[in-house]
């Protein structure tokens, strides 16, 4: 094949991507005939089983002679119900999150003492290396403030003296840093993106050591630093939702998985940021939005039923909004008949949605909620049980808190990165073996030829 033509014109990527097409489909029957546990789940969707942890435990089932029932959903934080932890905090009028990172890293609730003196350690390391904004974040805008996160998280492992140590003290060390700096990189990439992208100035406060990390990043986001107790208490909540959900979520298995090989700790929470990055996952609330903003734009009376009912129908049929006939913010992998965390923002979201005028959003969502599980029961016959998930509201809720777009994943980065270090701790201390499942090769063989002989 004459070199020229084939790699020099504007159309090579294209034909080389049938070229690896050609020669890397696998029949999905394939997956059936061999025992592939596809997408590490059962055969009857329950997560296959690759650890023990005492971090966090999610319940949506249970299991009775073989078979899943259904049951409300519960998140468990080191053996305590999300709604008590939730409920305890609010009944004292406080922020939780910090409470919780404590939690979920050393195992107990803390003391007054503990907890004060916890705020503290964060506050002192929320500042970020000399010269880093400059030099890592601002160089290089990006477009997406996640990859700018996982970089800047990576980057970090240059300015640490002591980064390749995975004792139990220099990872704890390492992971009070990066849940204290996570807020002000996210911030800082945000605002770079603001200038370099969207042509806006950009506002960079100083860090007020006595803020909860809720405070701290609605100071941040904000031209003007201001917020109300309410508004920071209500990202608390969100924060405290996001903070961990089990081993077996992908980004925290990811976080796992990679601290198996016995890396540094900034290597593996930037590969847990590049996985919650993803549509599947984290990037999922972000596609509620601009399912909405579909809907909204097709449906001329959001509160016709059965315009809604209709116009869902074609997105299950792949005929709507992105055409992959999924309705965002619908099912989850082991919630059946509710998801606690989505239980959370949807009661919360509503007051706040008809003070900022969205009470029409949090109408079309409750429809969505209602409906979503009669069309995918015509459209494809399913019998199972569907709940909404944490995605369906947690966009709603951040924009009545005037949080855009861009920040809605990275904040749930900014939550999460607890459990994901809590998970890297538990996987250091607990387990001394490197994680390495099975594929099987089904490509066949082949006679090497001479290259004058192709």
């Amino acid at each position: 094949m004459d070199r020229t033509s084939f790699y020099d014109d504007k159309h090579v990527f294209s034909r080389l991507s049938d070229k690896f097409i050609e020669n890397n489909s696998i029949p999905s029957n394939d997956f059936n005939r061999f025992p592939v546990k596809k997408g590490l789940r059962n055969s009857d969707g329950t997560g296959v089983m690759v650890g023990l942890t005492k971090i966090c435990n999610v319940e949506g089932y249970y299991i009775d002679d073989g078979e899943k029932v259904p049951k409300a959903g519960r998140l468990i934080y080191r053996g305590i119900d999300l709604y008590n932890f939730v409920e305890g905090c609010k009944t004292d009028d406080r922020f939780g999150f910090e409470e919780l990172v404590f939690l979920l890293i050393f195992g107990s609730l803390p003391t007054k003492e503990e907890l004060d003196g916890f705020c503290s350690l964060l506050a002192a390391n929320r500042e970020l290396p000399f010269d880093f904004v400059e030099d890592v974040i601002m160089r290089a805008p990006s477009p997406n403030i996640m990859n700018k996160m996982g970089s800047s998280v990576t980057a970090l492992y240059a300015y640490d003296d002591n980064p390749d140590d995975i004792s139990v003290e220099n990872v704890l060390r390492q992971s009070i840093q990066l849940i204290a700096q996570i807020p002000a990189i996210m911030s800082y990439a945000y605002q770079v993106k603001r200038r370099f992208f969207y042509k806006k100035s950009m506002y960079i406060h100083q860090v007020k050591p006595e803020q909860k990390t809720a405070e701290v990043v609605l100071r941040s986001i904000r031209s003007d630093k201001t917020f109300t107790d309410k508004e920071a208490k209500l990202l608390d909540l969100c924060l405290m939702i996001h903070a961990d959900h089990g081993g077996g979520n992908n980004s925290t298995f990811t976080t796992r998985c990679i601290s198996s090989t016995g890396t540094d700790t900034y290597s593996a929470i930037g590969a847990g940021i590049g996985s919650l990055k993803g549509f599947r996952h984290g990037g999922a609330n972000i596609k509620v939005t601009q399912m909405v903003e579909d809907i909204f734009a097709n449906v001329p009376d959001t509160s016709d039923e059965d315009a809604v009912k209709a116009y869902l129908g074609k997105i299950v049929r792949k005929e709507a909004n992105d055409h992959s006939g999924l309705i965002y913010g619908m099912g989850h992998a082991i919630y059946t008949l509710s998801d606690p965390r989505a239980v959370l923002l949807k009661k919360n979201a509503k007051e706040l949605a008809e003070e900022n005028g969205l009470l029409n959003e949090w109408n079309l969502l409750d429809t969505i909620e209602r409906l979503a599980p009669v069309v995918f029961a015509e459209e494809k016959g399913y019998s199972k049980q569907m709940c909404a998930n944490v995605d369906l509201y947690s966009g709603l809720v951040y924009r009545t808190l005037g949080i855009p777009e861009d920040l809605f994943t990275p904040l749930f980065a900014v939550a999460r990165v607890a459990g994901w270090c809590a998970h890297r701790l538990e996987e250091v201390a607990t387990c001394s073996k490197i994680m390495r499942p099975a594929y099987k090769s089904i490509s066949r063989p082949q006679v090497y030829k001479n290259l004058s002989d192709r």
